[in-house]
């Protein structure tokens, strides 16, 4: 079915298998990059869902019409690509496939990585919320006005990230 936003709910499971397909990518690309490996292969920080799909996920009522999902790093002298985006396919599912995304079985998931010096030190969650409300780079602030919800360490798993008081701010 092609929706232009799936209300379906997310669960645990599809935040599973967003992260599993997220990494593959991630470890494609580090293969086609090998400049990379040395300093952020496997030194992320934090993994989560963010923007639209994030909001789904708390209010049930915004709907997807895609995945993002966001690998923060700590920020190294060998800079990642600023705009490197990945493309997979969720696959067959009942959030259906969105109308644009041609030659997709599945809703489109974005993989991105960002690396800043907000990530650096401190617990993971901390460091995300530092970066938003420092609203230092176009990417902070974007991403500020939604929401994300973590995937990876296994501790924030399907935890509301940001913002931080969702009942307030959504």
């Amino acid at each position: 079915m092609r929706l232009k936003r799936s209300l379906e709910k997310i669960t645990e499971n599809n935040l599973a298998k967003i992260l599993r397909l997220a990494k593959l990518d991630i470890d494609s690309f580090f293969k086609r990059n090998p400049k990379y490996i040395q300093s952020y292969k496997g030194k992320e920080v934090l993994v989560a869902l963010g923007q639209g799909a994030a909001l789904h996920y708390i209010n049930k009522k915004n709907g997807v019409k895609d995945f993002d999902v966001w690998f923060f790093y700590p920020r190294f002298e060998r800079q990642l690509p600023y705009r490197r985006r990945g493309i997979v396919d969720y696959g067959k599912s009942k959030f259906g496939v969105h109308p644009n995304d041609k030659g997709f079985k599945g809703r489109r998931i974005d993989v991105l990585m960002r690396s800043d010096s907000y990530f650096n030190s401190g617990p993971p969650e901390k460091c995300l919320i530092n970066y938003f409300e420092s609203r230092a780079t176009i990417t902070a602030k974007m991403l500020s006005q939604k929401a994300m919800i973590g995937l990876w360490p296994k501790g924030l798993f399907g935890k509301v990230l940001w913002p931080t008081n969702a009942n307030d701010r959504i």
